[in-house]
């Protein structure tokens, strides 16, 4: 596994997680050449792009999170965070992390993610 995400669980809306995406030993001496980002998925749906942090450390979001959601990196750790407030139930998903490159490819294979379910 390249990307270890933790951090999900079962909250109630208007809730906070924190999730967390550590590299592996194989990729840490790459991991800071890439802009990093979220994603999720919910059952049925396609994965979609929820935040995203360059090297710089600037940030996007999907309209669906803003004011909600920040996205974080810790380059010396490796590791990429998201936290999120004001949790809602359309949030439910398994949320994926992964590097992005400058021409939009995914850097990593996809790991398992880590389920967040919100309850109303």
């Amino acid at each position: 596994v390249q990307l270890q995400a933790s951090g999900g669980g079962l909250v109630q809306a208007g809730g906070s997680l924190r999730l967390s995406c550590v590299a592996s030993r194989s990729i840490t001496s790459v991991f800071n050449s890439f802009d990093m980002a979220w994603y999720r998925q919910a059952p049925g749906k396609e994965r979609d792009l929820v935040a995203r942090i360059t090297l710089g450390r600037v940030a996007n979001y999907a309209d669906s999170v803003i004011g909600r959601f920040t996205i974080s990196r810790d380059n010396a750790k490796k590791t990429v965070y998201l936290q999120m407030n004001n949790l809602k139930p359309e949030d439910t998903a398994v949320y994926y992390c992964n590097g992005v490159s400058s021409i939009g490819t995914y850097a990593w294979d996809w790991g398992q993610g880590t389920q967040v379910t919100v309850s109303s």
